[in-house]
């Protein structure tokens, strides 16, 4: 296992085009870490210039403690899954996870019992002789999965790898890329657009934005306290209510004057703040629990949508239009006008 680090990477490609704006990221060794962002943000040019696909303008990339930002792409021992698995229809399985033993010139005896191994690890052992055409989306990305770590590259590169299955199929195809990379305790880099990928399968994420990092952290740092607007609005659903600091933890806001929370560094009061409220935190027909540090809201009704698992609620709050969710909702009624709460703990609140 490796670690990765990318140094001031900057790539423009033209001078009113900066794509990467003097990037620089650690990745431990055997972590999984995401990349994601909007499109454009860069991502996909940082993991193709790590790849070696693409020279920075300026910058280095390192594995471990070699610079690799001048080799050959076949000489930086890195695996790569890409986002349609690019497989040869004319190869069997087998011949596809061989191929790059065959370019690497490992004995065919060898060969043989890596392939196997590699496919017994994404669950596809006896699949060997089977055709490309002949498997499903989800058997074709675990063999590209294989074909990627038989080489045992110091880097797995993942771009997007997920992007052309069925919503339950990526569900499934989550879970079983974290297993085969811990199991087979490679550092891995992975870009996506998709927030509910990175939450559930990274140990780390960094949000992307305009070719710079907005945040880096674990996923419940990014999701539970974004460090900016944007990567609030960007990270799962958020109600964004601007207010001015009145005093010691208090925010006057269109909602109210919510109190008892926690202020970013270094604002006085009349500083202008944005209050972050995410959807599941808001606790609906109730007043605050006895002895919770908490604000209570007077909302109306104005929606709800039924989602099987979970159910949302369109609410207003004086001139603010709130959305609220409850998890494994039971049947009932609520009034028109009703209160609800949230947690001092569970309200963010982000610099201007």
């Amino acid at each position: 296992m490796d670690p990765v680090r990318v140094r001031g990477v900057t790539k423009s490609y033209s001078p009113t085009m900066r794509v990467l704006d003097d990037l620089s990221l650690e990745i431990a060794a055997g972590e999984i870490f995401f990349l994601l962002g909007a499109s454009g943000c860069g991502k996909t040019t940082l993991l193709r210039i790590i790849a070696g696909f693409i020279r920075p303008d300026r910058g280095s990339i390192a594995i471990g403690d070699e610079d690799i930002t001048e080799r050959a792409v076949e000489d930086r021992g890195i695996g790569m899954v890409f986002q349609n698995y690019a497989l040869w229809p004319h190869l069997s399985v087998g011949g596809n996870v061989a191929f790059g033993l065959e370019v690497r010139r490992v004995a065919a005896a060898e060969r043989r019992e890596r392939v196997d191994a590699a496919l017994a690890s994404v669950a596809l052992t006896g699949f060997a002789e089977r055709r490309i055409a002949e498997l499903s989306g989800g058997q074709q990305q675990r063999v590209a999965l294989a074909r990627a770590l038989v080489i045992r590259p110091r880097l797995l590169l993942l771009d997007e790898p997920l992007s052309n299955l069925d919503a339950h199929l990526r569900v499934q195809m989550r879970a079983e890329i974290r297993r085969v990379c811990k199991a087979a305790g490679v550092t891995a880099i992975y870009v996506t657009h998709d927030q509910k990928e990175a939450l559930s399968t990274a140990d780390r994420i960094a949000i992307m934005a305009g070719g710079r990092l907005a945040q880096i952290g674990t996923p419940r740092e990014v999701y539970e306290r974004p460090v900016s607007r944007s990567v609030a609005e960007f990270i799962g659903d958020a109600n964004l209510v601007d207010g001015t600091i009145s005093g010691e933890g208090a925010v006057d806001t269109a909602l109210g004057l919510l109190r008892g929370l926690t202020l970013p560094d270094g604002l006085a009061p009349g500083a202008a703040v944005t209050v972050c409220l995410r959807p599941e935190r808001l606790h609906l027909g109730s007043p605050v629990p006895e002895g919770e540090p908490g604000n209570t809201l007077r909302v109306r009704q104005t929606g709800s949508t039924y989602l099987g698992e979970s159910a949302s609620w369109s609410l207003s709050c004086g001139p603010v239009a709130l959305m609220a969710v409850e998890i494994a909702p039971r049947p009932r009624a609520l009034p028109e006008e009703f209160s609800c709460w949230i947690s001092c703990a569970d309200t963010v609140v982000l610099p201007p």
